[in-house]
């Protein structure tokens, strides 16, 4: 554990909350992307340890959080099926769609099943032709990859029964629809460490150039946090901008080529829309055309299908880092994590999650 232990030293962390109050002199506002920082920054109190004139917001960095309702009720649609299973990770069961949820639809006779891998869906299909087995591919350019690869190795073996619900989104566009919004209040960026190592950093460095403001590639203990914040309002204070990275033990600025080279074969851009947001164009991923059979929403015939997003739920709103989990009226009330009314009180890495987890209520 010593080199877990090293990020998480209380000596060192105290550390650097000093030099960050020794170096802030005004108010400034960062916004970390992944919904893993999320959780680390509220679970070891660092929101609490920091000055007052820095504010944490937090990001659209939670894939199960931006998936939208009606790719949502899209899977219940087609996991309720006869001689479909319908496979994904775990997060994803419990997230509510209009009327229910897909551990609902397993326990109604529906074959569910939870996997740790797109192929191990595979694998099923290959074991059982009879059967339509469906994959939930969801999440940013972290678990691109190994659906690609699912899909690569599927058409490779001939499969005709297998398929991707695909619901993947790009932090890149979505960083630029936060800042060109009117109501943006995010003044420095900490980037998602493992986004980063599949995708280098290349992509935010136009972004840092056109909006002028700092980006930082930051890992996931108290200590990465803090190392990445106080980069991030070094260079604010010293009126810099452009990105640096912090996570250099994982991270290159080139990323992981293969792995970007087989998402480039399997998937190509597309718009997309997000949970409480709307549609950011160029921000998803959709199969290109070799591979386009293999796509579940039209094999399924479920494209059309059209949902509108509850008004109770401001998901959207603590996604753009607009208001806090708390800010919400059904919060710890309606809405809990055992009776979840969107996303983000569901997933592993949601704010509303942390929130309530860790009392900031």
């Amino acid at each position: 554990m010593r080199f877990v232990d090293e990020y998480r030293d209380g000596a060192a962390a105290q550390a650097l909350v000093a030099a960050v109050a020794a170096r802030v002199t005004k108010p400034w506002t960062l916004m970390e992307i992944c919904g893993g920082q999320t959780h680390t920054l509220i679970r070891y109190g660092i929101d609490r340890m920091l000055p007052e004139p820095v504010t944490l917001v937090h990001g659209p960095g939670c894939p199960v959080c931006v998936t939208p309702l009606v790719e949502i009720d899209r899977a219940l649609e087609i996991a309720g099926r006869p001689g479909v299973t319908f496979t994904s990770f775990g997060d994803m069961l419990r997230v509510p769609g209009s009327r229910t949820d897909l551990l609902t639809v397993k326990a109604r006779g529906g074959d569910v099943r939870m996997v740790y891998s797109p192929l191990d869906a595979v694998k099923l299909a290959e074991a059982d032709p009879s059967r339509q087995v469906v994959f939930f591919a969801v999440g940013f350019e972290t678990t691109a990859p190994a659906n690609a690869a699912a899909v690569w190795e599927a058409r490779r073996k001939g499969l005709k029964n297998f398929s991707l619900l695909v619901s993947h989104v790009l932090v890149p566009p979505a960083m630029e629809a936060l800042l060109s919004s009117p109501l943006n209040r995010v003044q420095g960026f900490l980037a998602a460490g493992h986004v980063c190592t599949v995708m280098g950093y290349r992509e935010y460095e136009p972004i840092a150039e056109r909006y002028r403001i700092p980006i930082v590639v930051t890992g996931f203990e108290p200590i990465d946090l803090l190392q990445g914040i106080l980069m991030t309002l070094t260079a604010l204070e010293e009126g810099r901008h452009g990105v640096e990275n912090q996570y250099t033990r994982s991270v290159t600025r080139e990323g992981n080529v293969r792995a970007q080279e087989l998402v480039a074969e399997v998937f190509e851009p597309c718009d997309r829309a997000w949970r409480g947001i709307g549609v950011i164009p160029g921000s998803g991923l959709a199969l290109r055309g070799p591979y386009a059979s293999f796509d579940a929403a039209r094999r399924f015939q479920v494209e059309a299908l059209e949902v509108e997003e509850p008004e109770v739920c401001i998901a959207g709103q603590i996604l753009q880092g607009l208001k806090r989990p708390s800010d919400c009226a059904a919060f710890g009330g309606a809405c809990t994590p055992e009776h979840p009314l969107g996303a983000p009180m569901v997933s592993s890495e949601g704010a509303c999650a942390a929130y309530h987890a860790y009392g900031r209520g």
